[in-house]
């Protein structure tokens, strides 16, 4: 039997365990959990998320979206609203 040991922050441990523990894991047998998950799949077995719950790809678009939609404003071709009513009112006309 081999022996991983793995550095990390008191805080992120311990945060990580409470989520376990809720439901019923330990972190010995999380980490487990996750190397056959890797073994199974072949792959990280889950999607890498960036820190707004997007995987990278599709942060990626949302910022280019956003990016096109500015330059569409400043040519005049995207209409702003300062609520939805007003975006709903102004699309049922």
């Amino acid at each position: 039997m081999a022996t991983i040991n793995v550095r990390t922050d008191d805080k992120l441990k311990n945060a990580a365990g409470k989520i376990l523990k809720t439901v019923g894991l330990d972190m010995s047998n999380a980490v487990k959990l996750f190397l056959h998950q890797v073994v199974i799949t072949k792959s990280i077995p889950f999607a890498i998320r960036t820190e707004n719950g997007f995987t990278v790809s599709e942060e990626r678009c949302i910022l280019e979206d956003i990016i096109e939609a500015k330059k569409q404003i400043k040519a005049g071709n995207r209409k702003l609203y300062t609520s939805s009513e007003d975006m709903v009112k102004d699309f049922l006309k």
